[in-house]
């Protein structure tokens, strides 16, 4: 069996945890994942990829695990040193072991490499146990319509901001107008993205954000076709459980694509032309019904991700959903 899977950054690196086990004890060990390079930025001249590092740290033993994000055993003299020379954004901290990794991707794209073969590189040393893809090579950046809060210089004036100060700096506190991919349009997939879809048995879309997340993936030309023509089971587990985000902002930039933030309403906003099967958590049982009745078959099991055991259970149940699917 070949397993793609597209995913963002916490939520998809700890959802791949679990898969990677349940894979192996089934036998599976063709896992693609296509990443979200959406969140990527340009800070102090390097190039962080936020998604793409949580994924390669998590699956590699290297991650901080109260955070979810950044690297274990961190130190930030660094960043304490940009500080007392004044230099910023003060509100984005890179720790040391961190930095290590974004100035040799930097180094990697200044000498001509694609983001996709510096991807392969690092993964080298993390071994993550599956391939990563970025959706694209092309520079995309998600960017958040708001209206710049009282104390701000501008205050009341409409902007657009890039997608990690809208969720570091601002803490996604000021509401969300509208949400664009910057440069999607243009873009085209990395290479190795199209042929894993098309390869695949299974599409899995964890329970990462499904606007600034999967959104931004599904926004590059031909990802959102290729899913949609693989011919293969296509399933998602909600990211909103009890009408809440498990964690993150999902509900706010859901509210920016007119979204309501229920389990049913993110299967919706898929739709049964993209989705086959959608699991929702089994406190939101009663959305069963209305999922159905889009054309997505719809099932309610535990989806909180509270060890790997409950995520391998988790992952088990989207693998037994497609099988269903595909019977």
């Amino acid at each position: 069996m070949r397993i793609v899977v597209l995913a963002g950054g916490i939520g998809g690196a700890r959802f791949l945890r679990g898969l990677r086990e349940i894979a192996r004890e089934r036998g599976v060990t063709d896992i693609t994942v296509i990443g979200n390079t959406g969140d990527d930025i340009h800070l102090f001249g390097l190039k962080v990829c936020p998604d793409l590092d949580t994924v390669m740290y998590t699956l590699g033993g290297g991650i901080d695990e109260e955070q979810g994000w950044g690297r274990a055993d961190e130190s930030f003299r660094v960043k304490e040193e940009l500080a007392a020379y004044g230099v910023g954004p003060d509100w984005f901290g890179l720790g040391d072991r961190d930095f290590a990794t974004h100035i040799v991707r930097t180094q990697m794209l200044a000498a001509g490499y694609p983001l996709s073969a510096v991807t392969e590189a690092l993964c080298d040393r993390w071994q993550p146990g599956v391939r990563l893809l970025p959706m694209s090579d092309d520079r995309i950046e998600t960017h958040v319509a708001i209206t710049v809060p009282e104390g701000e210089p501008g205050a009341g004036e409409r902007k657009a901001v890039h997608f990690q100060e809208y969720w570091v700096r601002l803490r996604a506190g000021v509401e969300a107008h509208a949400v664009v991919p910057v440069g999607a349009e243009r873009a085209e997939p990395a290479p190795g993205v199209l042929e894993a879809i098309a390869a695949a048995d299974v599409v899995l879309f964890p329970p990462s954000n499904p606007v600034v997340s999967i959104g931004t993936i599904l926004a590059v030309p031909g990802i959102r076709e290729a899913v949609a023509e693989a011919g293969v089971p296509v399933v998602g587990l909600s990211p909103i459980v009890g009408d809440a985000p498990v964690r993150g902002m999902a509900d706010k930039v859901l509210a920016a694509v007119g979204v309501e933030a229920t389990a049913a309403a993110v299967a919706e906003h898929y739709g049964s032309g993209l989705l086959d099967g959608w699991l929702v958590d089994t406190v939101d049982a009663g959305a069963l019904a209305r999922v159905e009745a889009a054309g997505i078959r719809c099932r309610a099991v535990p989806l909180l991700m509270t060890d790997l055991a409950a995520t391998a259970r988790m992952a088990g149940d989207a693998l037994d959903l497609a099988a269903e699917v595909r019977a």
